[in-house]
């Protein structure tokens, strides 16, 4: 198990439906991650962007999970592992 999933609280409500840095910049993207700290909502690796991956880098926030419909996987940055759908995580 993976000690930063364990150590998140009940998942933070997304705080967009979309990636706001890609929305200012006119792009749209649909390969969203979710941080599951504090709900930030930013675009994958595979967008222009990685700005999912530049939410972590500048908070050190460790665990993100996919929005994609039918995608139930979480990332752990620190670790560099895929998670598990309950990702160690307690009930809300």
């Amino acid at each position: 198990m993976c000690p930063h999933a364990a150590a998140l609280g009940p998942e933070s409500a997304p705080l967009s439906g979309a990636c706001l840095e890609c929305v200012a910049r006119g792009r749209h993207e649909h390969r969203l991650r979710l941080c599951l700290t504090c709900g930030h909502v930013g675009c994958s690796d595979s967008s222009p962007g990685g700005h999912a991956t530049a939410h972590h880098e500048s908070t050190g926030h460790p665990v993100v999970r996919s929005t994609e419909p039918g995608h139930e996987w979480a990332w752990c940055y620190v670790d560099e592992v895929f998670l598990e759908p309950d990702c160690g995580r307690r009930p809300a």
